[in-house]
């Protein structure tokens, strides 16, 4: 009865997930039904009860100082109980089962959902073998082939098509946010200057260019409006594909000559591209741990750290060609700080037994008074999978509030930098501290909320200052 009502009452944002059935998207629609139903389940410690712990965007200030929850805080912000969710997959199992599969949530709460998400569709996915690893191929069972397969273009339009269909099968009426979670891929060897050269690219079906599966659902997310976030390592973004998401390059009037016009009809409403890399668990507490040792005017040396677990993304991750994606993104989280004789190391593992349960162990040196060392361990243990999803719902919600309040494709950059490893786009160079990239989404949501009551705001409206200049001085507050 609760999905008829949605279906009938339309959903307010809409999320559509390349891997669907991998463990980050099973996980996140077992969430979601468990929320919407407010159901309960048996655990070793006790009975628990749905929840969105970890979703900022879902869940209410709490304590005195109102902590960083933002529901509630600011109108407008949408509910994920009531989001459509789908997406593509290149294999077929069906949903229930590959979350019973997984291992990752409890088997009470896993029973109640299995029949529901066995029922869901699962929409055959764009894939380039050459792209992922060998480990991948032999499920690789529902892929998108014959005519639709037959070029780039072709492929491009096939899910642009299926973005079409699913919004309006689903009745969505907000904005849709499509989010890479599929395995990563190895580094595209294609590179473009502009827009217009990456979709002649795209066009050309004699073409021959190392153009990737993800920057194929990235581009069809712009052309059809949507947002594109790319949970994964991989170099989908760069400045062409930025541009194909600025509302000013998507016109309706098109000149009849330009790359764009070949893609007609073609969405005109804003949206947003960002990534890098879903910063979940370690390297997210990396950043705050760092942060803290700068905090004290330590300086850090040594910063060496592991990580192991056995899931399909890790196995992927076995193949030195899309390894070294991955490697890219943990290894750079650092350079906006500029600290040149730090030691960054790491090493991730892949162990079957482990699962989706990541553990990573971290140790930290630094120099203190006179270069005596510090050093501080740390040791974390959680399910991958529970660490990633309050991220995609996040940066869906967000992005369906930025487009509703016209935060500018910069803002919108910078207020989710925190939400990855490499932040792109208008959040390059952004400060890594965690901290410091929450006090970015706060001044963002001040000033699209008309909350923004100061001495800035005041020169904005009358003139004093430009809009550049005031970007300026909000970054000068946030040192």
């Amino acid at each position: 009865f609760s999905l008829l009502l949605m279906m009938v009452q339309g959903v307010t944002a809409g999320i559509l997930v390349v891997g669907i059935g991998g463990n980050n998207g099973v996980t996140l629609l077992a969430g979601q039904i468990a929320n919407r139903d407010k159901l309960s389940w048996e655990t070793g410690p006790g009975r628990v009860s749905a929840n969105w712990f970890g979703c900022l965007t879902q869940i209410p200030p709490r304590g005195v100082h109102g902590g960083v929850g933002f529901q509630g805080r600011y109108e407008g912000l949408a509910s994920a109980d009531k989001a459509a969710i789908g997406g593509w997959d290149i294999r077929s199992t069906k949903l229930g089962q590959a979350l019973y599969d997984c291992r990752v949530l409890e088997p009470d709460l896993v029973r109640q959902v299995r029949e529901e998400m066995d029922g869901m569709d699962i929409m055959p996915g764009v894939w380039d073998p050459s792209f992922i690893g060998e480990s991948q191929h032999e499920t690789a069972l529902n892929v998108v082939s014959g005519e639709d397969n037959s070029s780039t273009r072709c492929r491009l339009e096939r899910i642009r098509r299926d973005i079409r269909m699913w919004k309006e099968k689903n009745n969505v009426d907000g904005h849709i946010t499509v989010i890479w979670s599929a395995s990563v891929e190895r580094p595209s060897e294609a590179e473009y200057k502009s827009a217009d050269e990456l979709l002649e690219a795209i066009y050309d079906d004699s073409n021959t260019d190392d153009i990737s599966p993800s920057v194929l659902y990235a581009a069809a997310s712009a052309l059809e409006g949507c947002s594109f976030v790319n949970g994964g390592s991989q170099n989908t973004l760069s400045a062409a594909m930025t541009s194909l998401f600025e509302q000013s390059y998507r016109q309706p009037d098109a000149p009849s000559t330009s790359a764009l016009s070949k893609f007609a009809p073609y969405s005109s409403c804003p949206a947003y591209c960002l990534g890098t890399d879903f910063k979940a668990g370690q390297t997210k507490f990396k950043t705050a741990a760092v942060e803290y040792l700068r905090a004290l005017g330590l300086s850090p040396r040594v910063i060496a750290s592991s990580n192991h677990l056995g899931n399909n993304d890790m196995l992927n991750l076995t193949q030195k060609k899309t390894l070294d994606a991955k490697m890219r993104v943990k290894s750079d989280i650092f350079g906006p700080w500029q600290e040149d004789d730090l030691d960054h190391k790491v090493s991730v593992m892949y162990t079957p037994y482990i699962g989706d349960e990541k553990r990573d162990y971290v140790e930290y040196t630094s120099f203190g008074f006179l270069s005596s060392p510090h050093t501080m361990v740390t040791y974390t243990r959680c399910m991958d999978s529970i660490l990633c999803v309050p991220l995609m719902v996040d940066a869906a919600i967000w992005c369906d509030y930025f487009v509703n309040h016209k935060v500018s494709p910069t803002d919108a950059a910078r207020a989710t930098a925190y939400l990855f490893k490499v932040p792109e786009g208008g959040a390059k160079g952004v400060d890594p501290g965690f901290f410091y990239q929450m006090k970015e989404l706060d001044n963002v949501m001040q000033k699209a909320s008309g909350k923004e009551d100061d001495v800035i705001a005041m020169g904005l409206s009358k003139g004093i200052i430009s809009e550049e200049q005031a970007n300026a001085l909000r970054a000068l507050s946030t040192m």
